[in-house]
């Protein structure tokens, strides 16, 4: 399946969040842990606030890379959340809303108090 995504970059608050959570979960990819991320946002029922997000880190990915094995799922669930939340799906919606998920969901993970180890993760899928 064909993403509208290519390229994906990252502020520097969100790296700086990825950085404290490899250091806790020991989960060195940045991929991996933006799939996490990713797909936290996406658990929670609101819509992300529409702040604007400066792209200043240097960590860029391109979606292949960040969505793995796992890519044409994660962009079904993305399509799927834009219907539900009637954005619709064109292409600069689907990015924008990409983008919101993405960094909304790198900061719960990293404003969780409760992941000190990559079990607390896991931990997440089940509660």
């Amino acid at each position: 399946m064909e993403s509208p995504i290519k390229q994906i970059r990252l502020s520097q608050t969100a790296k700086d969040q990825l950085i404290k959570l490899k250091r806790y979960t020991k989960i060195e990819q940045w991929n991996i842990l933006c799939r996490w991320g990713f797909c936290r946002s996406l658990a929670e029922p609101s819509i992300p606030s529409p702040v604007p997000i400066i792209l200043d880190s240097n960590v860029e990915m391109t979606w292949r890379v960040f969505g793995g094995e796992m890519a044409d799922l994660l962009l079904i669930a993305l399509k799927q959340r834009c219907y539900q939340d009637g954005l619709g799906t064109d292409k600069e919606t689907f990015i924008t809303q990409f983008r919101l998920h993405l960094h909304r969901g790198i900061g719960y993970l990293a404003g969780d108090i409760k992941i000190k180890k990559i079990e607390n993760l896991i931990e997440l899928t089940v509660t």
